[in-house]
């Protein structure tokens, strides 16, 4: 009687037909995921950006580079008119752990404010995953 397995050509191949549906689908799903981050950060600038709006609207301005964007969720000593928190839950980070850079006025006239992330690479500059997203 013989004993049934497979040869070691057999799982060779086996391993490399795994080798080139991995090399095939890989960078597909990890340039996914790259996207999947900016369309996240892009939504959280929003919501920071919409919130800002409804703090202006209660106390008749934005709040100060001092207060940031802490000020949506905890009342500012100087915020008499303050009717929040206006998010639901504690200032997000951006999708790669960095909190948002928050300024008022924004640093180009007319801007009321900015909010931004720097992207993956979290420095001023860059493109593809690394640049910068943000409202201004």
């Amino acid at each position: 009687m013989r004993a049934r397995g497979f040869t070691l050509l057999e799982l060779l191949v086996v391993i490399v037909i795994i080798g080139l549906l991995a090399g095939y689908v890989a960078p597909r799903y990890f340039s996914q995921v790259g996207r999947s981050e900016i369309q996240v950060a892009r939504a959280q600038i929003d919501s920071l950006a919409k919130a800002l709006d409804q703090y202006r609207l209660d106390v008749r301005r934005y709040p100060s580079p001092e207060e940031g964007l802490e000020a949506l969720v905890a009342r500012p000593a100087s915020a008499s008119n303050w009717n929040g928190p206006y998010l639901r839950k504690a200032v997000p980070a951006d999708p790669w752990g960095r909190p948002y850079l928050y300024r008022s006025p924004g640093s180009k006239p007319g801007y009321d404010f900015e909010v931004v992330s720097f992207g993956r690479d979290g420095k001023a500059g860059g493109s593809g995953e690394d640049a910068d997203l943000g409202v201004r």
